[in-house]
């Protein structure tokens, strides 16, 4: 006779003492940790997070950009492959927003029940990919689809510098597969890029510059004084104005070493008669404030050229795009003629 004991019934639920070796620090499916030795009720014990449908996590990992993709793969078909913008971060690089994370899949699938997390696309002729994902010229042409133009050429410049990315290849891409979404924001983005700038917000200050008429500025160029001696290395310079435009990243106010760095570098640009201006993270949060204010340095500088112009190319580069293209919707259309989140095509 078997005999009732109290908490019996949640023994199955109990965890491990020690979690296999084999799930610490990564995202895992549902089956690994079953042929491990976890059992489907230990996996419902708080201790097991689930991140997607049979896809968990220990409690105390923490979920990184990568993480999160890795996690993504694991709950896809095996033939989807990173893209988009999503798979500049296997590179390091994280531009516009980590969700959602896009895959691509080579056929006509529809999933029943997408996570808000993922958008799979679905494309008639996948772009060349490996384990890692689409190329990198087929990546940067998806996330011009769904980003502002002003992303999409900071990525490129960013790519470029660390030669991630050739632009006569992403030029070559966009010519050969023309139909795809995003090719023609490509080609705008190659009209204002640089690969001389070495960040991300150094090459968003020079496009916000460039596309509001403004002269572009140059990109890290070293400043000597008349003398020969050297006094900086410029984000940006207009050379003719003896203007130097420089991004301050937080390192500049917490960094005491770089902090007496940008003291004797302001002595000596003083003492070189250049003008010395500091964009800021919030300057950069209000972009035509800042263009005017920039304008306004220029000017005192001695700039007698056109002011800037705020039309079609600007709120081109700082308007985010429709979602997808495709996702439109009519407002009389029934929710069965409503495209899914996983069957666009790219």
């Amino acid at each position: 006779m078997l005999r009732w004991r109290p908490g019996a019934e949640l023994d199955e639920m109990r965890t491990p003492r020690t979690a296999p070796a084999e799930l610490v620090g990564r995202p895992f499916h549902r089956d690994e940790a079953l042929e491990l030795g976890v059992t489907s009720r230990q996996l419902q014990n708080p201790r097991f997070i689930r991140v997607f449908p049979s896809v968990y996590r220990l409690h105390d990992m923490v979920m990184t950009p990568r993480a999160w993709v890795e996690a993504a793969q694991l709950t896809l078909p095996a033939d989807a492959r990173v893209s988009h913008h999503t798979r500049f971060l296997s590179l390091g690089l994280q531009v516009g927003p980590l969700f959602p994370l896009h895959f691509t899949v080579p056929r006509d699938l529809h999933l029943a029940a997408a996570p808000e997390q993922i958008f799979l696309h679905r494309t008639i002729a996948m772009p060349e990919a490996d384990e890692r994902g689409v190329s990198i010229a087929a990546a940067v042409t998806g996330a011009a689809s769904v980003l502002r133009l002003l992303d999409v050429v900071a990525a490129i410049d960013w790519l470029a510098h660390r030669d991630h990315l050739r632009l006569p290849s992403l030029l070559g891409f966009v010519t050969a597969d023309e139909w795809r979404p995003g090719v023609d924001a490509v080609r705008a983005a190659l009209n204002l890029t640089d690969p001389r700038a070495r960040s991300l917000p150094e090459s968003e200050v020079r496009t916000m510059l460039v596309a509001s008429g403004l002269p572009a500025p140059e990109s890290n160029v070293d400043v000597y004084d008349d003398d020969g001696t050297f006094l900086a290395c410029a984000d940006l310079l207009y050379r003719a104005l003896r203007l130097l435009i420089e991004y301050e990243g937080r390192q500049h106010a917490f960094d005491v070493e770089q902090f007496e760095r940008d003291i004797h570098r302001f002595s000596g640009l003083r003492r070189g008669a250049f003008a010395y201006l500091q964009i800021t993270a919030s300057m950069r949060a209000a972009p035509v404030a800042l263009v005017r204010h920039v304008h306004s340095v220029m000017l005192e500088c001695g700039y007698d050229g056109s002011a800037p112009v705020f039309g079609e190319i600007w709120h081109r580069l700082v308007t985010v795009p429709e979602r997808l293209r495709h996702e439109r919707r009519h407002p009389r259309a029934s929710v069965a003629q409503q495209p899914s989140r996983a069957s666009i095509r790219w």
